[in-house]
């Protein structure tokens, strides 16, 4: 009973950090020197939150960068390594929970879409990103 109730409320707090996330689009936070650099570069952005060594983010990542290769370039792609206690902050600035993660910000730095937690498809972040300016 107590993990069910346990789960609940994660769920609740994730989907209101995600439409807290979506409202209003609200800035970025440019919680890392290597995300501020890239959001602030006037392109689209993905922000991938991620463990390297897991196998769920390992085939994110290819499905990031097949689509990178395929837009030709519009957008760049900035790595949240878990592993990296600099970027913590960056985890509690997104209400990231659970890897990986995939954050969406448009060319002018405002936060476009925030993606539940796990492998996005690539027909979906294409979409998105069309969807994007």
């Amino acid at each position: 009973m107590a993990r069910i109730v346990a789960v609940i409320i994660v769920s609740v707090m994730l989907a209101a950090a995600v439409s807290q996330a979506q409202a209003g689009n609200p800035s970025a936070p440019l919680s890392t020197p290597g995300i501020k650099q890239i959001v602030t570069s006037g392109k689209k952005t993905v922000i991938f939150f991620l463990n390297p060594n897991g196998g769920p983010c390992r085939a994110q990542d290819e499905v990031l960068t097949r689509l990178q290769k395929d837009k030709k370039n519009t957008f760049n792609i900035a790595y949240v390594n878990a592993m990296q206690q600099e970027n913590q902050q960056a985890f509690y600035d997104y209400g990231v929970r659970g890897l990986p993660t995939v954050v969406l910000v448009d060319s002018s730095g405002k936060i476009n879409r925030m993606f539940p937690p796990g492998i996005q498809a690539y027909e979906a972040l294409s979409a998105a990103l069309d969807g994007c300016k």
